[in-house]
């Protein structure tokens, strides 16, 4: 049974359509992270909380390289990554879905890599193009409306954005802005795992509103949830048992001071 584990961002807090779930805290050389595995349709499925219980940790102290280690420990060849996200793009509204395919890094303080020795991975193409297409194909089969793509802006946070910022990302062609993808997103493509992301759109970002209501934004937050969860558990019924993307060899050629000294 191949493992597919979600990601659980804001709103996300809890999986709760396992068979017989068990916590477990895995132990790796980056730091602990605490999973709940179990069964959906006959697979194993692991649900890590992204920020922790009670949404204890800001986007900024998440320990992104135990999160992603954890789980190419138990076994994970795919990931979808959901996310709570502030809207760019004049075309997308509150509630509105977002499947990435592009992102911009902002962050600054961040460990964005298992490896200090020259391993340059490539990302060409950030987010799995098999899972794109799967949970594509679940929106459709649900009629659920999700934008097939969209560029996500990470930023450093905890702080949220200026209005100027924004026309700074809008103008560098950003759809979505967050805090939390980088470096996930790049932890896992080092790790060979498959990593996808879903955006739910909270809230217009600064400069599309007067002022931003973080009330407004866990209440937008918390109504798209049972959607998204529907659109998740499609989406693992669909996933295709055998990985057939270059994700699975991502290192393959990356460490390139191997091949200098050659």
């Amino acid at each position: 049974m191949k493992r597919i584990a979600i990601i659980g961002g804001s709103g996300i807090y809890d999986l709760d359509i396992l068979n017989n779930p068990q916590e477990r805290s895995i132990e790796t050389e980056y730091g602990t992270a605490k999973v709940k595995m179990g069964l959906y349709e006959g697979q194993e499925v692991v649900f890590l909380a992204r920020h922790g219980k009670g949404h204890a940790l800001p986007p900024h102290k998440i320990n992104y390289r135990a999160n992603i280690a954890a789980l190419k420990k138990l076994g994970v060849e795919r990931i979808i990554g959901t996310t709570s996200v502030g809207g760019i793009s004049a075309k997308l509204r509150p509630g509105d879905f977002v499947l990435l395919d592009q992102f911009i890094d902002f962050t600054k303080n961040r460990t964005y890599t298992f490896y200090d020795d020259a391993v340059h991975v490539d990302m060409t193409r950030p987010y799995c193009p098999e899972i794109r297409k799967t949970v594509m194909m679940a929106a459709e089969m649900l009629k659920v409306k999700v934008h097939e793509k969209g560029t996500y802006v990470c930023t450093e946070g905890p702080r949220l954005e200026t209005s100027a910022e924004i026309k700074m990302f809008a103008s560098l062609g950003g759809d979505v802005i967050g805090m939390t993808n980088v470096p996930e997103c790049i932890l896992a493509r080092e790790a060979e795992i498959c990593y996808g992301a879903i955006a739910l759109v909270a809230n217009p970002a600064a400069g599309f509103t007067d002022k931003i209501s973080y009330q407004d934004i866990v209440e937008m937050t918390k109504s798209g949830g049972e959607t998204l969860k529907s659109l998740l558990t499609k989406s693992i019924s669909l996933m295709p048992e055998e990985r057939r993307c270059a994700c699975k060899d991502a290192l393959k050629g990356a460490h390139f001071g191997e091949l200098f000294t050659k």
